[in-house]
């Protein structure tokens, strides 16, 4: 049974210049149908599903729609088309400064994320030592959330998101944070947490480390599903072998990148 379907997903955003104009100038120009509005489609027409223990790879360049399609399985959006299916609790870590306030101690923050991603205070006060202990922050726990390091706040958020054991986890870009050691110990972590059954996505630019962690692959392209399989060795290569030919010869017009990434479509 699966634990994510997503279904023919499209996300579309619109832009309009109300902001600029004033509510005044707005009104009249709608009466007079003189108010302009663009779309912009961050996501186009993406599937995929998600077994119990799944580990998925989300790959591609920026400006791709990586986060965006994580903000739709989180809920934070709603897509335009399509539909999502989520099964299970779910912590994400898409901005690692977010659900932390700057003005409170490590402890206290540990807490009010905790109790955001909808954890008890009797479970956290049972799980407070373990998380402080991953982070490595057993010396700061009294100290303001604004002092520490980018590195630092990045260790909290994902031992917090990793020693609640969710059923779903999803992670943007934040295994790349801290340290050599660090990078190892939590690439280690998700090997622990997806051999327990939580159902996982990530996105990274390490292809190596998706590589390493996932069993299934999503590759998006300026919103387009390049393609989505489990044979990950033959996404990466296509992959890598995309990003080589495009810093050999950069594409001179938004046409050519196209018919690049068509081409690897074809050679996937």
């Amino acid at each position: 049974m699966s634990v994510i379907n997503c279904d023919h997903v499209s996300i579309r955003y619109i832009t309009g210049d109300f902001k600029s104009i004033g509510l005044k100038e707005y009104v009249v120009r709608r009466l007079t149908n003189n108010y302009h509005v663009k779309e912009f489609w961050a996501d186009r027409d993406i599937t995929f599903t998600l077994e119990k223990g799944d580990m998925l790879g989300i790959i591609g360049t920026n400006g791709a729609g990586k986060s965006t399609l994580l903000k739709a399985v989180t809920g934070i959006m709603v897509p335009t088309g399509g539909s999502i299916q989520v099964k299970g609790t779910i912590a994400a870590l898409l901005e690692l400064a977010s659900g932390f306030d700057g003005d409170m101690t490590v402890r206290e923050n540990t807490y009010l994320r905790g109790a955001l991603l909808g954890y008890t205070r009797k479970f956290l006060d049972e799980k407070y030592d373990e998380i402080i202990r991953f982070a490595e922050l057993e010396d700061f726990q009294d100290h303001m959330f604004k002092q520490l390091s980018s590195g630092m706040k990045s260790r909290l958020a994902f031992s917090i998101a990793c020693l609640v054991h969710p059923d779903i986890l999803i992670l943007d870009e934040v295994l790349s944070v801290g340290d050599g050691a660090f990078r190892k110990k939590s690439g280690d972590k998700m090997q622990e947490v997806i051999k327990s059954g939580v159902t996982a996505i990530l996105v990274s630019h390490s292809v190596p480390q998706v590589r390493e962690l996932c069993n299934k692959i999503l590759w998006l392209d300026h919103g387009k599903q390049i393609c989505f399989t489990d044979d990950v060795k033959l996404a990466c290569d296509a992959y890598e072998q995309f990003l080589a030919e495009k810093k050999k010869n950069p594409p001179k017009t938004q046409e050519e990148l196209v018919q690049m990434v068509e081409r690897f479509r074809k050679k996937k």
